[in-house]
Order: structure tokens, then sequence, then C-alpha cells
């Protein structure tokens, strides 16, 4: 009784939580090695430091932990239950920095981040500077293309995520909803579309109307509003650069529709005048989509989970 309450009392002290495991690698070097010689090399330590050691922790144990016969130390009984005691304790440890590595080589990958021409760009250099920071590890491309384009390539594997205003229909894809943005029309103020509250989409049907590229399919302003309707403008112009866009409209040749975030890189010109489609406006939602054999991987969950933080629930 005197010996656990010797045990007991040791345990409870500060001194023994900061040496525990310091004793414990000494009582498995010296049963191993069966002497404080062989004991002394393998823990980088004088003999007479280490014969200390075993002295005050017996002392402070209140029992013996190895006996001497002839030249080889001999376990008790009491220091064969912690020699023991020692084998799990460092098997638990060489285990948990091994699965530690498996997770830390989980962690690095290559994602080739697919997106549809300007949805998004201007936010996603930003985005994928601060991944950088908090995951080194992962190296993250961007990929510009039309929506066939972007698909085709996650689906052929030349990427591994993608940006889409709209779900494939494809099983082995997952989507993960980002957020909404609105989409309105940029009118000069002299334009008709000017002459009230919000612009009728039958009235595109009498514009030139100013987007980024074809396909029409691919347009925000006829996939959301315009095609539902069966609405075509009088006048369409594919003009790749918005900075040249905002000044064909700025010249009253035309209307481009955007998001309000798309032009936060612009200085507006005072002519220039930001209309709602319809009463409610139109709205499209923003995907970020995935193979679902592809969500198991560290990497790739680093990244969608920093995603979403980063970005479901923003206001744009």
């Amino acid at each position: 009784m005197a010996e656990i309450s010797s045990i007991k009392k040791w345990k409870e002290s500060d001194t023994f939580v900061g040496m525990e495991l310091k004793y414990y690698k000494l009582i498995k070097t010296i049963a191993e090695e069966g002497s404080i010689a062989n004991s002394s090399e393998k823990l980088f330590l004088t003999q007479s430091a280490l014969s200390h050691q075993l002295r005050e922790l017996e002392e402070r144990l209140g029992f013996k932990v190895f006996r001497r016969k002839r030249n080889k130390w001999i376990l008790t009984s009491e220091g064969q239950e912690l020699y023991a005691l020692s084998l799990q304790l460092f098997d638990a440890i060489k285990k948990g920095f091994s699965k530690i590595e498996q997770i830390k080589e989980g962690s690095k990958g290559k994602i080739e981040l697919a997106v549809e021409c300007q949805s998004f760009f201007h936010e996603l250099p930003g985005f994928i500077q601060k991944m950088g920071i908090l995951y080194p590890e992962i190296d993250i491309s961007l990929n510009i293309g039309s929506r066939h384009e972007i698909i085709t390539k996650i689906n052929s594997g030349e990427a591994n995520i993608m940006m889409s205003t709209s779900k494939p229909l494809f099983d082995d894809l997952h989507s993960i909803e980002i957020y909404q943005d609105e989409i309105f029309v940029v009118v000069h103020k002299e334009h008709f579309f000017n002459e009230n509250e919000y612009v009728a989409p039958s009235s595109f049907a009498k514009v030139h109307l100013i987007i980024n590229s074809f396909p029409l399919e691919g347009v925000a302003i006829y996939e959301h509003g315009l095609r539902a309707i069966d609405i075509v403008p009088q006048k369409i112009s594919a003009i790749p650069y918005t900075e040249l866009s905002l000044a064909m409209v700025a010249a009253n040749l035309g209307v481009m529709c955007v998001p309000k975030w798309q032009l936060k890189c612009f200085k507006l010109q005072e002519d220039l005048r930001l209309k709602r489609i319809g009463p409610n406006g139109i709205k499209r939602t923003h995907y970020l989509i995935v193979k679902k054999e592809a969500l198991h991987k560290k990497y790739i969950d680093n990244f969608i989970s920093t995603f979403k933080e980063e970005f479901i629930d923003k206001e744009q």
C-alpha cells in the first residue's frame, strides 16, 4: 500500500508530469540493453548521470525498478509493469506520428480549377493567394473556358474542380452551392432602358447586347432570363474585355449585363446606370463541382472547406 501511495503522490506532482516520458525511456532502454554502460550510449548520457536518474526515479517511486545481478540489470516485478507500460506508450507515439505523416501526405496535391469565362474570376486570385499561405503544399492552377470546355476538362481528368452557374447532369459529379448573385443591365442614362424602375426582359428584343463571348447559351442574361421567353436581342456583339464593353455602353452604343462584383475593379462613368431586370431581378447560383471519387482526398477537402468559409453566404 505504501508503494501505491508513493506512486500516486508522485504522479500527481508537476515533476512527474514533466519527466514522465524521460523515465519511461530510461526504463525501456536499460531493460533492453541490460546494462548502464550500453544504455548510457543509447541515451547520450554519462553512466554517472544515468545512474543518478535511475536512483532518483526509484527514490520517488518508493521501490526498486531494477536489481543488479553480476553485470546485468534485471527488472523487478514492479519494473516489469513499468516496462510494459513503456512499450505501450512508445508504440502509441509511433503510431500517432505515423498517422500524422499520412495526414500530412494526404494534404499535398495539385488542383486544376476550371472556371467559366468571367464567372467570379475577379475574386479568385486573392483566394488562391490565401490558399498558398494556409496550404503551401496544395498547388492550384486556374483554367478559364466556356461551360462546355470546363465540363469536358473535368470529365477527362484535366481539371478536378470546376465552378459553374449550373449543375452538370452527371452522376459522378458532386455540386456544392456557393452563393447567389444578381445580374444587372448597365445602360447609358439616355437609353430607353433607363426610363423605368426596372427593365422588362422582353424589351431586350430591341437592343444591341454586348456580351463577353459566344455561344449565347453560356451568357447569363440569356440563360437565366431571355431563353425561357424566347427572346433574342436585335444585335449581339462579343467583346472579351469589360473595360471596352463599358466604353461602348458609355457611348450609348449598346447595353451589357453583369453582376455588381464584376464592376468592382472599374471606375464607372457618371452617365452609366445599373438597372434591375424584371421586378424581382434575375439571380443565378454559383456551384463548386468536384468528382465524387475525389471527395475523400484530404487536399480536395481542405480546398473545398476553405472555399466555403471564404465565399458561402458572402455578400456579393
